[in-house]
């Protein structure tokens, strides 16, 4: 039997757009003698739907569009995924459903069991599980059809206050029949851990049930979630016989009878991250209807990487920068920012602030008499820069991305309004040890980003010889600690056994539950780890527990 997979970049809610490449690469696979094409999960509405589900016309836009791609399935059978209508009296209106398509209509369909309900995932608020397994027959082989999670029953329950698994059911275990081949169809996000834990879920599900398994995935980025394709095909003991492409779409044939196992080209840790948040950036850009973006240049290392980002990703010709001195920009910042836009090739201008913050000081001089520069001035400057980048955005229609890191935005070194603004936060998932590294990565070949901009110690220039290190501890401490409370979830008792000081240690979490109310705020992160903030962590605004 010859299978063939398409890993594809889905539109939400474009059905049209969603049907054309469905359709597309089904005559493709007819050409090229496939008995079977598989796309990924819920590839005609695209992943995820959100609220989408709960409108009617969504859902009936949704049968329409199976309906007109069955039609198309004369000679081949496609495997796709798509609401359906729960028909029962009882339970959600939907489920997660994978339909067969075979001879111009829907021959069959499985739906989702398992419904993953953590992290940016909440597909138990509008789909049922499924509670009726079967096998589905195509020509003469006997198919083990599951979805996404389906595959991830034996996972256990990260930092489990016992040793249980995180489901009862195990789709594949209660399917009683005999079967050939186990196909999976998922919308699994990137995170730079999720690669490996991936592969090894489904190299053990081939070699406990003994079959080879196929796994489709989706590739591209819908708001902050990116999929890494890397769609792969595995022996029944647990071989590698192919694995696609990374953060692209891509499309192969497998012939169950005749295995010519391909290699896959390994991605370095700094590749991968930078490839992904491009994709990220990119695929915003172009599913949005979005052409041109503005950036804040301040000479420092997170607006110098966020430009060269998006040079890669938009190009060149559709990215602007402002440079924003204020008194207390050095002369350096300044170079460094023209050096940097020099490099990208990139058009810039120069609006310095300190009129603008004067205005706001002699507004303010009444009430603010007796007191002394403090935060609120600080403020001010960035609330100014902010202020600038967004009139230009309105006058020009350049959409303005946020530069913050994930360091910054976990102990509230930002300013609400002011360098919090934008469209999209494009490092918000990337600790500050990191955009060091992918700074490194960019110069691997050439000069881009300035050296200094890389080398000098980091600063917001707010006040006379301010520095990061005079509020925060060294980058390599806080992003450890940071890591181990956000993403490990460990307790103040648990970090600071592992040798950390215990004052940094009770401060810095201090600081991020300080400041959940300034992330809420926060524009939508392009999530590259395995807990980013916005939907994936949901901790309330308004509490008092001591971790």
């Amino acid at each position: 039997m010859r299978i063939a997979l398409a890993q594809l970049n889905y539109k939400v809610g474009d059905f049209t757009y969603n049907k054309e490449k469905i359709i597309q690469h089904i005559l493709k696979a007819k050409k090229q003698k496939a008995d079977i094409i598989v796309f990924s999960e819920l590839s005609v509405c695209g992943y995820p739907p959100l609220d989408f589900l709960e409108n009617k016309d969504f859902i009936h836009r949704s049968e329409e569009t199976v309906l007109e791609i069955a039609k198309e399935c004369k000679g081949i059978t496609a495997i796709i995924g798509a609401p359906q209508i729960n028909t029962a009296s009882k339970g959600k209106k939907l489920f997660n459903t994978a339909f067969v398509l075979s001879e111009g209509k829907i021959h069959d369909s499985v739906n989702k069991t398992l419904l993953p309900t953590y992290d940016v995932f909440d597909e138990y608020r509008y789909f049922e599980p499924n509670t009726v397994f079967k096998t589905i027959q195509i020509k003469d082989k006997t198919i083990a059809l599951t979805v996404c999670e389906d595959l991830w029953d034996d996972q256990p329950v990260e930092n489990s206050f016992s040793k249980s698994k995180l489901y009862k059911t195990s789709p594949l275990e209660e399917i009683k029949e005999n079967y050939d081949i186990i196909i999976n169809i998922a919308a699994s996000p990137f995170s730079r851990k999720q690669e490996g834990t991936r592969k090894k879920v489904l190299i053990e599900n081939a070699i406990k049930y003994k079959r080879p398994l196929v796994y489709v995935n989706q590739t591209g980025a819908n708001t902050n979630i990116i999929f890494d394709g890397e769609s792969m095909i595995i022996g029944p003991k647990g071989n590698l016989i192919a694995e696609l492409n990374t953060l692209e779409e891509d499309f192969y044939i497998y012939d169950t009878e005749n295995e010519h196992p391909v290699s896959k080209n390994n991605i370095e840790k700094e590749a991968l991250l930078y490839k992904a948040i491009k994709t990220g950036l990119k695929d915003y850009f172009q599913k949005m209807g979005f052409k041109k973006a503005i950036i804040g240049l301040s000479g420092g290392i997170d607006s110098a990487l966020v430009a060269a980002i998006a040079v890669d990703a938009i190009g060149k010709e559709n990215v602007e920068g402002i440079l924003m001195p204020s008194e207390f920009s050095s002369e350096h910042s300044i170079t460094d920012a023209k050096n940097l836009a020099d490099n990208l090739g990139i058009a810039y201008h120069i609006i310095p602030i300190k009129k603008i913050v004067k205005s706001f000081d002699e507004s303010l001089s009444e009430v603010f008499t007796g007191t002394k520069f403090g935060i609120a001035e600080e403020n001010i400057q960035a609330r100014s820069r902010g202020v600038i980048l967004m009139a230009y955005s309105n006058k020009f229609g350049n959409i303005v991305l946020n530069t913050s890191n994930k360091s910054e935005a976990a102990v509230g070194y930002s300013t609400l309004y002011g360098d919090m603004n934008g469209s999209l936060s494009i490092l918000g998932d990337v600790y500050k040890t990191d955009v060091f590294k992918l700074a490194h990565y960019i110069n691997r070949n050439q000069e881009i980003i300035p050296n200094n901009t890389i080398v000098k110690p980091p600063s917001a220039e707010l006040r006379p010889d301010q520095k990061d290190s005079d509020s925060l501890p060294d980058y390599e401490v806080l992003d450890q600690i940071l890591y181990l409370f956000i993403e490990k979830k460990e307790s103040k008792k648990e970090i600071m056994a592992k040798e950390f000081d215990e004052k940094i240690v009770t401060e810095i979490i201090k600081m991020v539950n300080n400041n959940e109310y300034k992330r809420f705020q926060s524009p939508p992160i392009l999530r590259i780890s395995t807990k980013a903030f916005g939907s994936g962590r949901r901790m309330p605004l308004v509490a008092k527990y001591d971790f």
